[in-house]
């Protein structure tokens, strides 16, 4: 029975090592992404800056769209990659100086937001959509 108990606890202790690390590695790339750069600004201010600074430029319309196209994200991530997106599609705009974010801003930045190794089920959440993804082929060519 003793022989059985160590078993446990020596389990017991991997186990808890082993969720220790995973947790520390997803603590560890949000801890980079908050250290700020040679511009002073980290990735998340610079983030939180276009969302911002186009805040004004996103209808219900806008949003509903990104609401979609991130419902399949786990919802426990959702909201980290709804942030994600929404500063790349707010960059783009701001970018190009537009008047309000329009249907292809949502989708370039859709696509430059989500990494390549995601791309296969961004594609298929947009076939769902009945959105043509031949006519934004060019996007998921661009190295970001």
């Amino acid at each position: 029975m003793s022989g059985l108990f160590m078993w446990f606890i020596v389990g017991w202790c991997v186990l808890f090592i082993v969720l220790m690390a995973i947790g520390g590695f997803f603590m560890f790339r949000k801890f980079l992404k908050a250290l700020p750069k040679k511009d002073g600004k980290s990735i998340l201010d610079w983030q939180d800056h276009y969302i911002n600074q186009s805040l004004h430029l996103w209808d219900e319309r806008a949003k509903n769209l990104l609401n979609e196209l991130v419902s399949p994200v786990p919802e426990l991530f959702r909201d980290v990659a709804k942030a994600k997106i929404a500063g790349v599609i707010s960059r783009i705009v701001l970018e190009e100086q537009a008047t309000t974010v329009e249907f292809e801003h949502i989708i370039r930045g859709y696509i430059e937001a989500t990494p390549p190794r995601d791309h296969k089920f961004l594609r298929k959440k947009l076939y769902q959509m009945d959105i043509d993804v031949a006519q934004y082929e060019h996007y998921f060519l661009l190295e970001v």
